[in-house]
């Protein structure tokens, strides 16, 4: 229908235009939201929105690779954030992520909040600078030729 208006070759153009613009966006806004994944997971926080965001992302891209119009207006419209905020808003009740992040969002790896879960803490009197005549790793010093 619209070959037959503009013309086989600008037609041809126009598909072929969409689908580069496609990967383009796909490469910008997809590292964008990977590094906005990562920092709500170094937070400690559900990811949850910027994986959606990420899906319709590529879904945006996959939409604008096939050839069509409507196809490639569907795809674009995905690639608009506050689109993609509605779209989020419409399934993030029907979505449970299951699993953690670290040892959960918003939790503390200690007790007392500090630390990053990697450290362990010793009281004076759990540790000694004086070695230890009878520890098993002494014995195995002693064990090995």
């Amino acid at each position: 229908m619209v070959g037959s208006q503009i013309g086989v070759l600008p037609t041809i153009g126009l598909v072929v235009l969409s689908g580069i613009a496609g990967g383009i966006l796909l490469r910008v806004q997809g590292f964008g939201i990977l590094s906005r994944i990562r920092q709500q997971v170094e937070a400690g926080r559900d990811p949850g929105r910027e994986l959606a965001h990420g899906v319709m992302i590529l879904l945006a891209a996959i939409l604008l690779l096939i050839p069509g119009f409507v196809t490639d207006i569907l795809g674009i419209l995905l690639f608009i954030p506050p689109i993609r905020d509605l779209g989020w808003y419409l399934v993030r009740d029907r979505i449970q992520i299951v699993g953690g992040f670290g040892r959960g969002f918003g939790q503390s790896p200690r007790p007392d909040g500090r630390g990053d879960g990697k450290t362990i803490d010793l009281d004076e009197g759990e540790y000694s600078k004086e070695q230890d005549k009878a520890s098993p790793w002494r014995r195995l010093d002693k064990d090995e030729p």
